[in-house]
Order: C-alpha cells, then structure tokens, then sequence
C-alpha cells in the first residue's frame, strides 16, 4: 500500500516538471527500438538516453501510478526529444510504433513473400520460410495489405496471414456447402486458377476447364503448377517453360500426374477462391492465352490446335496489315 500511494504522490509531484517541460520546444525525430520483454526500468533508460523524457524515475514512477509497467509495447518508435514522459509513456503503452505498409499481392507463392517481408525490414526470409514449411501453409497466407512493424518474428508475421486467410476464406468455403473439394484442395486448385487468369472474368470459365479435366480423369497441364516446382525455393516464375522443363520429377508436375497437385502453389484471392466453389457451366476442356490477356477456350482437341495456330499465324503476321 506504501509504494502505491508513494508512486502516486510521484506521479502528482511530477505533474508540475512535465507542465514545465512540455513548454520547452521538442528537439528532432529519433527513433528508439523498444525491445520485447523490456520493462518500465529498460524503457525509461532507452528514452532517456535517446533525450525523449529528463528522467527515468519519473518515467517509471508515472508507468507505476498509471498501471502502465507490464503493458509497454514492443516495436520501432519514431519519437523527438523532449517530447515529454506522459506523451512517450502514452505512446509506448499504446503501441504506437513505427508501421511498414506492405503489400502481398494474389498469385504469390510464399518464397515471394518472404522475400518481400524481408526487403520492407519486417522479418527474416529464412525464419519466415522455415515457418511456412514446417506449418505447411503454402496458399494458406491471405494476400493483402498489411502494416507490420520491423523486426517481427517469420512465425509472427505467417501467423497473422495465416488468421486472416482463415477469416476470409473458411467463411466461403462453409456457405458454398458443397462436397466435392475439401478446403486443402480447394485452395489448391484455386490457387492454379489465380496464376493462369490475368482477367478476374475468365476465372469461372478457367475454373470450370480444369475441373471438367479432373472429371474425365484428363492431365491437368498447369503450366504454373511447373513454374511453381521450378521456382518455389527462390520465388522466381520461369517464364516460357521448355519441352525439358515439362518432364521433371516433381508432383507439382501436372503434365506427368494426374489429380491435382500435393497443395497450393500460391495463396488465391477470394476471386479465384469464389471461382472454384462457382465455375461457369460448361463442358470446355481446354484453353490458350491470346497474348492479350485474356484465353481462346475450346471443347475439342481440334478446336484447340485450330485456336492455338490462329494466334501463332497472328504473331508472326507483320504489325499493320
């Protein structure tokens, strides 16, 4: 009871130094790395070092008055000197750190990810990696724009993706009500449908190709699903695939096995999500791209070949005639 009421007659004492203080003008931006675990005592040293509060004892004594000691948040603050012990203490109890926005874009394999993570100063590629390995959440890492602040664990950062991937897409997945694909295949093929799409409009339609193949037990064919086998380590997609790149051993190589690959090759938008649980209605059993961004499909074999010389010939065709 003693050192509660002294730390409140502290707190009182000091009002009147902080009213002093705050009419001093506050000096330049610093920034100070509040690190987790640290307590009242490390904190105010790190401020009064760094010139933000006069004094540690009344950073601490105010910490304690307010019931402020074991709610300080970690993180990258971006504070000035002289900026004052209640401000600071405000800012750090309410976690006011310094924010990296970042952006993941839909069709990312998770190396992609981790390097962007690691480029913005987020987290480690390494770490994050290992987590999303040992956790198997390929495709399982929701696309979108964040604010993390620096230095965050891999496992931190997955997680909170992995949450809101579990927000966004399980709630689609129950209302669809549909038996055919679990969640695991369903982002799966999702996530083939995602990388193969340039127009969101010619997601149903894609959608509905590969699982007309997978009803007739017919190869996949995904070129990405081969990208993603030569690529899923460096998080690189090798554009135009050879005749030698299309007979590796590897399960994600849908034109040497049938079904679907062991799992998603990249974390799927909701679109490509909403495309699998809705494909358009049709017996169309394959496609080819245009080269302006958008697909020919076709229901024969014939159709097809006819379709895929028609765009050679038009590429080969002198501009302007």
């Amino acid at each position: 009871m003693r050192l509660r009421m002294a730390a409140v007659v502290a707190a009182l004492a000091l009002g009147g130094s902080i009213a002093l203080l705050s009419l001093l003008p506050q000096g330049s931006e610093v920034r100070v790395e509040i690190p987790d675990g640290a307590g009242a005592s490390e904190t105010a040293r790190q401020l009064k070092r760094e010139g933000v509060i006069p004094s540690t004892f009344l950073f601490k004594a105010l910490a304690k008055a307010t019931g402020s000691e074991h709610a300080l948040k970690p993180g990258s603050y971006v504070l000035r000197r002289r900026m004052g012990t209640r401000k600071a203490l405000r800012w750090i109890r309410e976690g006011r750190s310094e924010q990296v926005k970042v952006v993941i874009p839909e069709g990312f394999m998770a190396a992609q990810i981790a390097n962007r993570l690691q480029e913005a100063g987020v987290s480690d590629a390494r770490g994050f990696m290992d987590y999303v390995r040992e956790n198997n959440l390929e495709g399982y890492l929701f696309p979108a724009s964040y604010f993390f602040r620096r230095g965050l664990t891999g496992e931190e950062v997955a997680h909170q993706m992995h949450v809101n991937s579990r927000r966004f897409v399980e709630p689609e997945f129950d209302k669809a009500g549909q038996r055919r694909f679990t969640l695991a295949q369903l982002l799966t093929l999702a996530s083939i449908v995602q990388r193969e799409a340039h127009l969101q409009s010619e997601m149903p339609m894609i959608a509905a190709v590969y699982i007309n193949r997978l009803d007739r037990r017919m190869r996949l064919e995904a070129d990405p699903t081969v990208q993603y086998a030569l690529g899923k380590d460096s998080g690189e997609w090798k554009k135009g695939l050879t005749r030698a790149d299309l007979r590796i051993a590897s399960k994600y190589n849908m034109y040497q096995y049938f079904g679907l690959p062991p799992g998603p090759i990249c974390s799927p938008g909701l679109d490509a999500v909403r495309a699998v649980l809705y494909p358009a209605q049709t017996d169309t059993l394959f496609f080819v791209a245009d080269r302006t961004g958008g697909h020919v499909f076709s229901r024969t074999l014939d159709e097809h070949t006819n379709a895929r010389n028609r765009i050679k010939r038009a590429l080969r065709r002198p501009q302007g005639l």
